[in-house]
């Protein structure tokens, strides 16, 4: 299970995940890491993200696909580096058991390697807006106006 390079944990958490494995999406982390999801509830330590995912790789998730869209990653140090991965989802309910509908985010990580293996010392997932509100924002930032929604004449 080592990996010898912080980008190869792009394949490995979707892996994981697609068999909906808590162990093994457990294992990818350091034994003291950080895990906050999208809903930014938080766990720590290895045991206590697994225990996180469990019950939610058996309901909401248990038939979820996780692809991962792109990957980027900067060493810090030689020991320390960061990893963003962009992802989509289909097949997850929401937290109220109803179709999610696709789903796509941005995982940042930050990395340590530890006797010559990289592992995940910190999690941060976030859900992305649809492609439409970033491509308004690049828009706003290239100088286009915003377009005004007060009624006119105030």
């Amino acid at each position: 299970m080592s990996l010898r390079e912080p980008g190869e944990i792009a394949r490995r958490i979707a892996d994981a995940w697609n068999v909906h494995d808590a162990g093994a999406f457990a294992a990818l982390f350091a034994k003291d890491a950080d895990f906050t999801n999208v809903f930014g509830m938080e766990a720590t330590g290895r045991a206590e993200i697994e225990r996180f995912h469990a019950p939610v790789f058996e309901t909401m998730f248990k038939e979820s696909v996780l692809s991962v869209d792109g990957a980027r990653s900067r060493m810090l140090r030689e020991d320390v580096a960061t990893v963003d991965l962009r992802w989509s989802m289909t097949g997850a309910r929401d937290p109220m058991g109803r179709e999610w509908a696709r789903r796509r985010g941005l995982i940042s990580l930050v990395m340590s390697r530890e006797n010559g293996d990289w592992l995940i010392a910190s999690m941060h997932n976030m859900d992305l807006p649809d492609s439409g509100m970033a491509e308004a924002q690049q828009r706003v930032r290239g100088g286009e106006a915003i377009p005004s929604t007060s009624p006119k004449g105030v």
